[in-house]
């Protein structure tokens, strides 16, 4: 890539490991996204862009080559960081996530083809993508899986990242992650789908099939898949 983004990149300046990427900090309020199995960011940087360019608030980007995607830090701790820590409540951050799912769903499309309904869609939208910026409020990252789809799917999507959260055993890494947090998620589930528009049951069979094929999620996850399914949909029917 240009500049010396590549040459900067390395164990010392480390932020974080997610399941498919290594996030660097280069100094000057940027850091660098990069992923380990050469995935090309490209894609996503522009749809990055795009809604960057629409007001919403996501990182802005500053290039793209390959792999690796450099943008504007984030200041602040996660949503699911606030939550652990008893720094902000379970319907507030159902609110702020509804928020964020109407807004996004609300841009106008990139140019190109698409179906009728189509919308811009996250399909990892949950609190641990979700920065509570000090200045900017809540800013959304890792936009790997935006693409265009129905806003239901994105939603469906969202209460079933949060479902398998709420039924993960106890001493499983989600659990973990989740904290003093995770006897809340359903309450949160349930208040986020009260209060975000579109349905998650019409695009919850779509958001099934994109986890249980998705490799970052290991045979237990997969087989726990179901029984967030049920969960979700007990949330929806809650909602009304």
């Amino acid at each position: 890539m240009s500049g010396g983004a590549g040459r900067l990149a390395s164990a010392a300046n480390l932020l974080g490991r997610g399941r498919t990427a290594d996030v660097y900090d280069l100094g000057d309020g940027l850091v660098l996204r990069r992923y380990r199995d050469g995935y090309d960011a490209e894609r996503e940087a522009e749809i990055q862009a795009h809604v960057a360019e629409h007001g919403f608030p996501a990182p802005a980007v500053v290039e793209a080559h390959g792999p690796d995607l450099v943008m504007a830090r984030v200041a602040g701790p996660t949503m699911l960081g606030a939550l652990v820590a008893g720094d902000a409540r379970p319907d507030e951050a159902a609110h702020l996530l509804a928020d964020l799912h109407d807004r996004l769903h609300a841009l106008p499309a990139p140019a190109g083809p698409r179906e009728p309904g189509d919308v811009v869609v996250h399909l990892d939208l949950h609190p641990d993508n979700v920065m509570l910026d000090p200045e900017r409020g809540p800013v959304l990252i890792d936009w790997a899986n935006a693409r265009l789809g129905t806003a239901d799917l994105d939603v469906a999507m969202t209460a079933l990242i949060l479902a398998e959260v709420a039924v993960a055993p106890p001493d499983s890494e989600l659990a973990a992650q989740a904290g003093p947090a995770l006897a809340a998620v359903p309450a949160l589930g349930a208040a986020f789908l009260a209060a975000v528009d579109g349905d998650a049951r019409l695009g919850l069979a779509g958001a099934l099939a994109m986890r249980a094929a998705n490799p970052t999620l290991d045979a237990a996850e997969k087989e726990r898949l179901s029984t967030a399914v049920r969960a979700v949909r007990e949330w929806a029917d809650a909602a009304g």
